[in-house]
């Protein structure tokens, strides 16, 4: 298929009122930096009548492709399945609700060609809700940038662009969209920000919620996983398996030490240290475990790298440019 320049991502759901303006804005926006692009929207199991205009625009623009799920998969799934699809060297996400503002693009791609592997969005003055949207993501970028190390301000930012084989190298899995730059850091991507703008919803319903707190907060454990101990789950694991078993037998040996060469009664008694007995064996108990799932971790993950990778989207079709399926 004939490449293109610039691939422009915009995972949407139920987002039927935006669609126009948003296309509208984007081929204006596009068109202005003089290069060959196509736009790919992937249309998340959107039950709104979202499909059917997207068809609609994709017959009089060439430049745009659609992309629908079966159901709804998330926006990590819909990232995911555009990576897969885009063909430009630079890539651009975005979402499909008009608080991205188009415009942005060309900053963006300014600072990528001064070197870097992804640009990020920052969006300084973010039109949200204070409650439910503005200090929970403050809260959520404060602990991710300390557990990561990431220096962003804005985890949570859609908008921004990437070097083909940066994405091409990311696999995303669970609400891990949100942490991207760490996993691209990873892979020894140079990353930066900018400030971009941010505009108040104006129609439609925002599809996030104080919910989602919780499932950030897991993923970023695994994140935090993956930094660290990725290839060595070994070296987690069998630390706190031999820190367990280590306190473990010092306890039975203490106790054991005690019963055979101070038999008196009133320094040793097993009766009166039983508590301690069974918190000594469940120690190594818990320290053989420990142990025992690192080595079935180094297993895993060296089957997880010399394996084939499967994608974790199903596409019903795809509408535009060359490729179609069914």
């Amino acid at each position: 298929m004939e490449k293109v320049e610039i691939s422009v991502i915009v995972p949407v759901y139920n987002e039927v009122e935006n669609l126009e303006e948003l296309h509208r804005r984007l081929t204006e926006e596009l068109g202005k930096l003089g290069r060959s692009y196509e736009i790919i929207i992937v249309d998340d199991g959107s039950s709104d009548g979202s499909y059917d205009l997207l068809k609609r625009l994709a017959k009089e623009d060439q430049r745009l492709r659609v992309i629908r799920f079966r159901r709804n998969f998330g926006q990590t799934p819909a990232l995911s399945a555009g990576f897969d699809f885009a063909r430009g060297e630079i890539i651009i996400t975005m979402d499909g609700d008009l608080q991205n503002d188009p415009a942005d693009i060309g900053p963006l791609i300014e600072k990528l060609q001064e070197g870097y592997d992804l640009v990020a969005g920052w969006r300084a003055d973010r039109k949200d809700k204070l409650l439910l949207r503005k200090i929970p993501s403050w809260l959520a970028n404060r602990l991710i940038k300390k557990t990561t190390g990431i220096k962003l301000h804005d985890f949570g930012c859609t908008l921004r662009a990437y070097r083909r084989d940066l994405v091409r190298d990311i696999k995303l899995y669970g609400e891990m969209h949100r942490f991207i730059p760490a996993l691209a850091a990873l892979a020894g991507a140079r990353i930066a920000e900018i400030k971009v703008r941010h505009h108040p919803r104006l129609r439609g319903r925002s599809k996030y919620g104080i919910s989602r707190t919780i499932r950030v907060l897991l993923d970023l454990i695994t994140v935090n996983f993956l930094l660290r101990f990725a290839t060595r789950p070994i070296q987690v694991f069998g630390l706190v398996g031999l820190t367990s078993g280590t306190i473990g037998f010092l306890i039975c040996a203490y106790l054991s030490i005690g019963k055979l060469f101070f038999p008196d009664p009133h320094k040793i008694s097993l009766n009166e240290h039983m508590p301690l007995l069974m918190l000594g064996i469940l120690l190594i108990l818990i320290g053989v475990q420990f142990v025992s799932m690192g080595l079935l971790g180094e297993l895993i993950v060296r089957t997880y790298f010399e394996s084939q990778n499967k994608p974790i989207y199903y596409v019903r079709e795809v509408i535009g440019g060359e490729e179609e399926k069914r």
